[in-house]
Order: C-alpha cells, then structure tokens, then sequence
C-alpha cells in the first residue's frame, strides 16, 4: 500500500481546537468495480465500466484503468461506451456488494466501535481512544485487502472535514494524515468544490466575487462575502476554507428517513431515462439501508421541475423493507403515476418509517499522530 502520511499532534493547534479528536474516513477505492476485478482476476489492467443495461443508463462507477479515459461516475453509458469503446462493461451486482461492505465492515469493528457508516464502501470512524490510532488504521486496511482482496484509502484528522478530503487525496491506495492548519497549507491553491459543502452554484457565485480558491475563499474580505453570499453562509464558507468542523462522528444517530436525490446538469425529458435513473438510486438507498440495517415502511420520491417546482409522493406499506426489488417498483409506479409533463432537473428517492434503529459499526481509532510532515 502506498501511504502518504503528514505530521499531525493532537496538541498542537489553534484555541478553537481545544479539544482534539482523531477522526478517520476510510473510502474503498472503485469499490463496485474492485468487487468485480476480484471476483474476475482475468479483468485486472482492463477498462472496467459497472453500469445499467438500459438505453438511458449511467455509470456506477469505474475502474481507474477506465478512468484515464475522462468517465466517472454518473456519465451516461452511451456516452462511456464512446469515451472507452474497448472497456468490460458490467451489470451492477448489489448483493456482491453489500457481502463484500459486511466482511470488510467486520474487520474494522474488530479494532474500533465508534463507526459512522455513509455507505456500501465509506465510513467515518472516531478513534480518539485508541492508544495507536494510526497504527490501528494501518492494520485494519491490510487485514480488509488480506481478508477480501479491496484497498482503502484512509484519511485522518481533527475533524470529518479534513478526515474527507484528506482520504480523497492522491488515491488510490492513499494514507493521509494531517492537522487542521496543514490541510489549509496543503490544500489551499485548491478549488473550493474540494469542501464537502461547496457545491458548483456556489462556486459559480464565488468566481463570481473572483475567488477561485480555498486560500481566496479564507482569505476574502468577510463583509464583501456576506454582501453576495448573506452573513450566515458566509461565515459557514470561510469556517470551511478554514477546514473548521464540529461534527462528531454518530454511530448511532437516529435516522427518520434516508434519502438519494440527484440534479442533473441537464434537465431530463424522457420519462423513461428518469425511471432508469430513479432506479439506480433506488438500488443504492437500499444498500445504504442494508449496511444501516434499517427497514422502512413508507416509499416516496421527489420530482423537481426545470421551473423548480417540487412534487412529492409517498407510499406506506403494510410491512417494513430494504429490498431493492420493492423501492424499485414503488418508487417506478409513484413515477409513472405522477407523469411529470415537464422537464426534470431533481429526482429523489427516499424510505422512511424505521423500526429499532440499529447503526452499523465501523470505526479505527487513532491518538498517537506524531508523524514527519512528508508530502510525496
């Protein structure tokens, strides 16, 4: 595994940080389409798509060999197939993935309890009290690839913030530790849609003001900010280019409803290419109930139109699920039966309804950061 570890003491750090916690984000790196190079080592150095069949689909995700050609995930598949016209285009295999997430999630849960799952292939994980948290993380990557043939990437920081975009640098295979004043020094030539947080209007909005970094977003005139942006979210920005983040990682945090909702670049048209896409969302909301272990009773979904209008419909069942088969044709039949005669710029998929809420453990813990700021 490569690492790529920076210098990180808990007691050092700025009065704000007065309490220092570890927090480790660990992401699989491709993971649908790692899942598939495992099952089938005859793919390994190929051009690996996981997409839909349909004529409207998208892609899932791709390999790092399919990469280099310009797709990522949530491209259309006909558009891929143009990009890579040689790349192994593969049908999405959940209950190889959601197998593959539960042996890999048993691993870290050897060594951690505060876990955070977000999905089939991340998680956060508090490791404040471990008396080698790096050390803890290191094995617990190995063991998961020795285990199940997968590589994470893991980052580690004082926060979630710095935790996520620490484990998303230089993957894959990356290991990255660091504190919160050198994430701002590390990061800081970087575009500010780096930040969870950030989205494109914003940062449309922030060119705008001629900001087209996180040391400029940091770094600008708070009054002239709050001019364009309102005071509140001004604040929020800069308290993010700061790399500033008070959440704490919530092992069991009780969910009302889990939700997927996208908005598209382009708006949508074709009623047939947003059931398709509903669908895919649909199947992933229900791998994130699985590896939340959650089952809901009521289904709905969100449509929003190209003059942002936003309708709502919703089913309740007689029983509780998390089975894809069953969100896919609810969720297709409020659709079809709500027949938006408009184009589509939002799609949302949501279950709700919860029985005993049982939260996925999955953590690493890690004090000890005392490493050599060593950037390579």
């Amino acid at each position: 595994m490569i690492e790529r570890t920076f210098g990180y003491d808990r007691g050092v750090g700025d009065a704000a940080d007065s309490e220092r916690r570890v927090i480790a984000h660990i992401d699989a790196d491709a993971f649908y389409a790692s899942v598939h190079l495992i099952e089938d080592p005859s793919l390994a150095g190929k051009p690996v798509i996981v997409a839909g069949t349909g004529l409207r689909s998208i892609v899932t995700t791709a390999s790092y060999e399919a990469r280099k050609f310009g797709i990522g995930s949530a491209m259309p598949a006909t558009q891929a197939r143009r990009l890579c016209p040689h790349a192994v285009f593969l049908r999405p295999n959940f209950d190889l993935y959601r197998d593959y997430s539960r042996r890999a999630m048993e691993v870290v849960r050897r060594h951690v309890t505060t876990i955070e799952p977000l999905s089939l292939d991340e998680a956060y994980l508090d490791v404040t009290d471990l008396d080698t948290p790096i050390a803890t993380l290191r094995a617990i990557v190995e063991e998961i690839h020795a285990e199940t043939g997968l590589r994470y990437s893991v980052g580690v920081g004082p926060n979630r913030l710095c935790a996520k975009v620490l484990s998303d640098f230089r993957k894959p295979a990356a290991f990255n530790v660091a504190s919160r004043e050198q994430c701002c020094e590390l990061f800081a030539q970087s575009s500010p849609r780096l930040i969870n947080g950030i989205g494109p209007k914003t940062v449309d909005a922030l060119d705008a003001l001629g900001i087209a970094t996180i040391a400029g977003l940091r770094d600008h005139d708070p009054v002239a900010l709050a001019a364009r942006m309102g005071a509140r979210r001004a604040r929020e920005l800069q308290a993010l280019a700061r790399f500033e983040h008070h959440g704490r990682v919530q092992p069991n945090r009780e969910r009302k409803s889990i939700s997927e909702e996208r908005t598209y670049e382009h708006d949508i048209d074709d009623v047939e290419e947003i059931a398709e896409r509903l669908r895919e969302m649909s199947i992933d909301l229900c791998g994130k109930l699985e590896q939340r272990r959650l089952r809901g009773r009521t289904i709905g979904i969100k449509v929003r139109l190209a003059d942002f209008t936003t309708v709502t419909r919703a089913r309740t069942l007689p029983d509780r699920t998390n089975d894809p088969a069953i969100v896919c044709r609810v969720a297709d039949e409020l659709l079809r039966a709500y027949a938006p005669q408009d184009p589509v710029r939002l799609i949302g998929v949501r279950v709700a309804g919860f029985d005993d809420v049982v939260a996925v453990e999955a953590a690493v813990d890690d004090p000890q950061l005392q490493l050599p700021l060593a950037i390579g």
